[in-house]
């Protein structure tokens, strides 16, 4: 029995969105994906009854940014329950473990089918991890009830918004569509937030933007109008600029390869292969890993470490109890959570390094391992371009010689690409760029996206024959 056949007698229990029956308008997709911007952005700030979070700090701050997820809200949890099942599902994939025809429509009923149970499994383990490892603190079991269901209709209700989107009743990806709101929402606040910061010595705004028009009015030394411990400056608002700039070049470097197709004779074109040929797939990857490498670390710790003796324990990771919550002081809960600013980078350089190995070893990793799992390999990348009638001049028509030709361009890109984002990632943290560097990197590409896909969907609707085309 096939590992996919164990999901066909739960498949009718599944809730599932019925794709349309036939293409919806872009007007109609754009409503539609407004709808489930906007219901993730309420249920972001509707706080879990039950719990207090206020003046408690927030271990997995950081990581909230690119798994969608606000603290004490229905967005606890966030996309990454879905990221880290997807994860597993496409690992299972690439291994062969499972095994399916992706033109079978039964068998990609059966594989979405496994990713929506794999999801689901993943919110109940994350939900539970949050409650036993005292994240909420000291809770009675009323209260734990009351926050796991809470936390499990709210990932049920994502997980539908994602599916909706990506049927083909939204725009793009659901999961790129919360991330990207997430990550704005964050920017923004702490560009123009009016509200005092609680680590301001002279009691300036949050907001970078805010804070320098205040330094200005009152006089302050210059220095302080750059730099302030512990809160947004303007440090940060302008390396997030230049991040974003950084990104936007990078996102246009590219490798073209000349093709031509072989049915019509004059037809000309290129195939290009960008810089960041795997995206940010490999970012967001990584940073699933280290947020449940910080979960069990505290959640272990929390059970049965809480002195820090247990050598086995203290290898996940070793904490330290404050008044505003724990801290991450050793193991590997510790090397794998940024240093977050320069005086952190400043004050264990020692961490800073090994972080930085870190992130940038996980996005090689996962971006060599994504050829294969996400079907951008040579030889598949080859097979695609027989399929579509297209050959590159002055080569046989046949699949060796193109894999050949492919694999000198796409695994050294690919190594270059996932260096490349994972030092975009680990420095600008360390400068403190608003919303996180690996924010700042998935806002941009997955924005360039957007816009790509936003135009070809207009093209099509002004154009139907070009649909052809497109696919």
């Amino acid at each position: 029995m096939r590992f996919l056949d164990l999901f066909k007698p739960i498949s009718p229990f599944i809730p599932e969105v019925k794709p349309p029956q036939r293409k919806v308008a872009f007007n109609t997709r754009l409503m539609w994906t407004l709808a489930a911007l906007v219901i993730y952005l309420v249920m972001s700030e509707t706080p879990l009854y039950g719990i207090e979070t206020q003046g408690a700090s927030d271990p997995y701050a950081m990581l909230r940014i690119i798994f969608a997820s606000n603290r004490g809200t229905l967005m606890e949890l966030g996309i990454g329950p879905i990221v880290t099942a997807g994860l597993i599902i496409q690992l299972l994939a690439g291994s062969d473990i499972i095994s399916f025809d992706r033109s079978d429509p039964e068998d990609r009923g059966l594989f979405t089918t496994a990713s929506k149970f794999f999801s689901f499994i993943m919110v109940i383990v994350q939900a539970s991890l949050y409650i036993i490892g005292g994240v909420y603190g000291a809770i009675n079991r009323t209260q734990s009830i009351l926050i796991f269901s809470q936390l499990l209709a709210a990932g049920l209700i994502l997980m539908m918004l994602d599916e909706l989107v990506q049927k083909g009743w939204g725009i793009g990806s659901g999961i790129s569509l919360f991330i990207v709101a997430g990550i704005t929402q964050n920017i923004w606040w702490m560009s123009f937030s009016i509200a005092p910061s609680p680590y301001d010595a002279v009691g300036r705004a949050y907001g970078a933007i805010i804070a320098l028009v205040q330094s200005i009015m009152r006089g302050l030394p210059i220095q302080d109008w750059l730099y302030r411990a512990n809160s947004p400056d303007m440090i940060g608002f302008l390396t997030t600029l230049a991040v974003f700039a950084i990104v936007v070049y990078i996102e246009g470097m590219r490798v073209e390869i000349p093709i031509s197709h072989s049915s019509y004779r004059g037809y000309r074109s290129r195939m290009p292969i960008k810089l960041l040929y795997v995206s940010n797939i490999p970012v967001i990857l990584a940073y699933a890993m280290f947020a449940n490498f910080q979960l069990i670390g505290q959640f272990t710790w929390n059970r049965w470490n809480t002195d820090n003796n247990h050598f086995f324990f203290n290898m996940l990771g070793m904490y330290n109890q404050t008044q505003s919550g724990v801290a991450p002081i050793g193991g590997l809960a510790y090397y794998t959570s940024s240093p977050g600013s320069l005086g952190g980078v400043m004050g264990d350089p020692v961490r800073a390094l090994i972080y930085l190995f870190i992130v940038v070893g996980f996005c090689v990793l996962f971006s060599i391992t994504w050829l294969e799992i996400g079907g951008l390999g040579a030889d598949q990348m080859a097979e695609q371009l027989l399929q579509s009638g297209m050959q590159v001049p002055g080569f046989r028509r046949s699949k060796k010689p193109l894999e050949l030709l492919l694999n000198r361009y796409i695994p050294t890109i690919t190594v270059i690409g996932g260096m490349i984002v994972g030092c975009l990632a680990a420095f600008s943290e360390f400068f403190g760029v608003f919303g996180s560097g690996m924010g700042a990197l998935l806002a941009v590409s997955i924005l360039y996206q957007y816009y790509q896909t936003m135009v070809q969907e207009q093209v099509e609707d002004l154009y139907p024959f070009l649909r052809s085309a497109f696919g």
